[in-house]
C-alpha cells in the first residue's frame, strides 16, 4: 500500500508535518522515496529559462503550437 506524507528531516530523522492517518508498528520496516520539494524561486528561475537560445521566430513556433489544443488528445473525435 503506498501513502504521501509530508516531512521534513531533522537531525537525521524525517519528522511528519501533520498527524498521520498511517498506522505503523514501532519498528516495522517501510520503503521511503524522498521527493525534495522545489522552491517557488527554483521554478521562477527554471520558467525564465524556458526560451533561453531560441530565435524570436523559435519562441513564435513554440507559443502557436501550445496555444493550438486541436491535436492535444490526437485523432479523438467528439
Amino acid at each position: 500500500m503506498t501513502h504521501t506524507l509530508e516531512a521534513v528531516f531533522e537531525d537525521g530523522t524525517f519528522r511528519l508535518l501533520e498527524p498521520s492517518a498511517v498506522s505503523l508498528a514501532d519498528g516495522q520496516h517501510v520503503r521511503l522515496t524522498v521527493e525534495t520539494a522545489g522552491m517557488p524561486d527554483d521554478v521562477l528561475t527554471l520558467a525564465g529559462q524556458v526560451y533561453e537560445g531560441l530565435s524570436e521566430e523559435d519562441i513564435d513556433d513554440v507559443e502557436r503550437i501550445s496555444l493550438d489544443r486541436r491535436g492535444f488528445f490526437g485523432d479523438r473525435t467528439a
